[in-house]
């Protein structure tokens, strides 16, 4: 079954998806974008399998090869205005987004179907450049549940309960054109737990 992101009344059907239009100028989405290319990008990789995404991460960082959590570079400075943002849209404090994740998109690259490790519990997405197609799906005894939320470019989205942890999403591969993308997560119980052991 095939949902609409919104009904009539603008109220979104899939609870703890929240977005925010017009989150950044376009002169601040430039400047972002060439932060994002300046970047030390590198294929994001999954175990075995290489994405064609590139990728870049700051603060704390789960590692897909072998399962451990570690501290990385701090996030600079030109990104914490956007982290104060997104933290003030998603109701929560700025230090508690503790990662933040630079992806450039192009031509095929895109994002299988997933949900966050249970080490994060809340998820912001900064969109930058060409749009795309967040994809959403739950299982519901025999069928599938899905919905679909454009990506607009300078637009955040925020996932927390039931779109976090419910729902499986994965962003179409982009036809043509170049995105970019800025991701920023807070920890859970359990990623806080894994953090202090970390230290």
């Amino acid at each position: 079954m095939n949902l609409a992101i919104a009904d009539l009344f603008d109220t979104p059907i899939l609870p703890g998806l929240a977005t925010s239009e017009h989150f950044i100028s376009e002169t601040e989405e430039r400047a972002l974008i060439a932060r994002i290319d300046d970047a030390e990008l590198t294929p994001f990789r999954f175990q075995r399998w290489t994405g064609k995404r590139l990728t870049h991460s700051f603060g704390w960082k789960y590692d897909f090869q072998t399962g451990a959590l570690s501290r990385g570079a701090r996030m600079p400075d030109w990104l914490l205005p956007v982290r104060e943002r997104a933290a003030r849209f998603a109701g929560i404090a700025p230090d508690d987004i503790v990662q933040a994740l630079l992806i450039r998109y192009d031509t095929g690259a895109g994002i299988g179907w997933h949900k966050d490790r249970p080490i994060y519990e809340h998820v912001l997405g900064l969109s930058l450049g060409t749009p795309a197609t967040m994809r959403f799906r739950r299982q519901r005894a025999t069928r599938w549940e899905r919905v679909n939320a454009p990506l607009v470019p300078r637009a955040l989205y925020h996932l927390s309960g039931e779109a976090r942890h419910e729902w499986e999403h994965s962003i179409a591969e982009m036809d043509a054109g170049v995105r970019y993308s800025i991701t920023m997560r807070s920890f859970s119980a359990k990623g806080r737990s894994l953090a202090a052991a970390a230290h």
